[in-house]
């Protein structure tokens, strides 16, 4: 159980990690992006990598507090309440995205803003969990 449970942890800290790759390339796709088309096929193409891997995360946490014995320590609440606030950050994201008209470059413009201040809310979200965890 206690070699679950420390396989569990290196493989939920990689599957953070992925995640935190995942914002930080979504952030820099936005701020390159220029063309409408284009960025909605990289998302089109993207998000279920993404998606997987915040999956990934919420799948480990669980085998973890399997192998705690499902014990709910404020820390594991907090982390669940920050997964469902990361997923629905992105959906709203991609849904913003998918209303905007591929004529209207003032649209985009204001997408850009709105999509670089989810990324950034996602970064901080997920930068303070990993650091009240490593404390």
């Amino acid at each position: 159980m206690n070699e679950m449970y420390e396989m569990s942890i290196v493989a939920h800290y990689y599957s953070v990690v992925a995640v935190f790759g995942s914002i930080l390339l979504n952030f820099f796709m936005v701020i390159k992006a220029n063309d409408i088309q284009k960025h909605k096929r990289f998302n089109t193409l993207y998000n279920p990598i993404g998606g997987t891997f915040i999956g990934s995360v919420i799948f480990t946490g669980i085998v973890m507090m399997a192998a705690k014995h499902l014990d709910f320590t404020i820390e594991n609440i907090v982390m669940i309440i920050i997964a469902i606030y990361i997923i629905y950050l992105d959906f709203r994201r991609n849904k913003a995205l998918k209303i905007i008209r591929t004529d209207y470059h003032s649209s985009f413009q204001f997408y850009r803003f709105f999509a670089m201040r989810m990324l950034i809310t996602q970064l901080l979200l997920l930068l303070s969990i990993s650091i009240w965890m490593l404390i």
